[in-house]
């Protein structure tokens, strides 16, 4: 299998010590310009984007994001590697910097495509696909896995697979340490039950340390990112929290993982989101396209039960536009 790997740039890899993970209905564009104003540094990822979506039923408007967004990945569903390859080419050619193959969601939708988490049964599939996807890709092609499914055994399945994808041109890797249940579990249900393997994963670094080895799973503040870090491992990414915690995650990341200096308050990122919020509504958007991804931007702070239910009553509203994220930032009472 001929190797076409693009083994990206330095920065990217640095941006990838902290990541914050694709999330279906939650990592749009709007999130992603919004988590950019909070940090700089870190790396952002696109929901899930089907490559029969972009191939075959040609929505290219998935592909649209803002440049401030850098650096930011794709990340792409799918087993077909012809069909694969076309998507990564349209990736590279709308500029992310990053095409992620999809091999940890554990969804039904995702089992009866053969694409997801049930791709850990097939690794030499993985390593066709991602083979073919550098084949025209200039982004850094990489791939989110699980530490296995159903009933294989991670210790013997990880390395197997880690290594198979590895051979053809894959360096960098995203491994959310559960198992997937495909069988008996929701979907919700394997973000939680399956049971945490951080071990495993630091084995993979120890055992691969040519590889870019990030962790992901149950890792819900920087402090608990440190300790991966500190112990080897190359990057974090963080999930649900840094949506429902997002200044806590990424208003400390800037300083705490990069060494760079103090961001914008939660004050000012309200103010900065304004001119975007004005073009999106002059574009036709509606507010709370927006907003519902700015709730929790003040959690754990005086007022923002307030915020958040000032935001949730009347982002919807016919008319709704700047000045009701601003009524919503009275509600704060020191805002900051």
């Amino acid at each position: 299998m001929e190797n076409h790997a693009n083994q990206g740039t330095p920065e990217l890899r640095r941006a990838a010590r902290l990541s914050v993970a694709p999330m279906m209905d939650w990592t749009d564009r709007h999130c992603r310009y919004f988590h950019r104003l909070i940090s700089t540094e870190t790396l952002l990822f696109t929901e899930m984007v089907t490559a029969p979506a972009l191939v075959r039923g040609g929505a290219l408007h998935l592909l649209d994001y803002s440049p401030e967004e850098h650096p930011v990945a794709l990340q792409l569903g799918g087993s077909d590697p012809a069909e694969l390859r076309q998507a990564a080419r349209m990736g590279a050619e709308a500029g992310y910097d990053e095409v992620n193959l999809n091999v940890g969601c554990p969804s039904d939708r995702v089992q009866s495509g053969c694409f997801g988490a049930i791709l850990m049964t097939r690794p030499e599939l993985v390593a066709e696909c991602v083979s073919e996807m550098q084949a025209e890709c200039r982004a850094e092609v990489t791939v989110k896995c699980r530490i296995g499914v159903d009933d294989q055994t991670p210790e013997d399945v990880l390395p197997d697979f880690i290594e198979t994808v590895a051979a053809a041109g894959v360096t960098r890797f995203t491994i959310h340490a559960r198992k997937a249940w495909l069988e008996g579990l929701s979907p919700k249900e394997n973000r939680d039950i399956p049971p945490l393997d951080y071990p495993l994963v630091h084995r993979m670094k120890a055992a691969y340390p040519h590889l870019h080895i990030s962790i992901n799973g149950g890792i819900a503040t920087l402090d608990d990112a440190f300790p991966h870090l500190e112990q080897g491992l190359d990057g974090v990414m963080i999930g649900r929290a840094a949506y429902h915690q997002p200044y806590d995650i990424l208003g400390a990341a800037d300083a705490r993982i990069y060494g760079k200096g103090a961001g914008p308050t939660r004050t000012e990122v309200v103010h900065q989101m304004l001119p975007y919020i004005e073009a999106h509504l002059t574009a036709g958007g509606r507010l709370n396209q927006i907003t519902r991804h700015m709730l929790g931007l003040f959690a754990g702070q005086p007022g923002a039960r307030q915020w958040r239910r000032y935001l949730s009553e009347n982002a919807h509203a016919t008319g709704a536009g700047p000045e009701t994220v601003l009524a919503a930032l009275a509600q704060i009472p020191e805002a900051a």
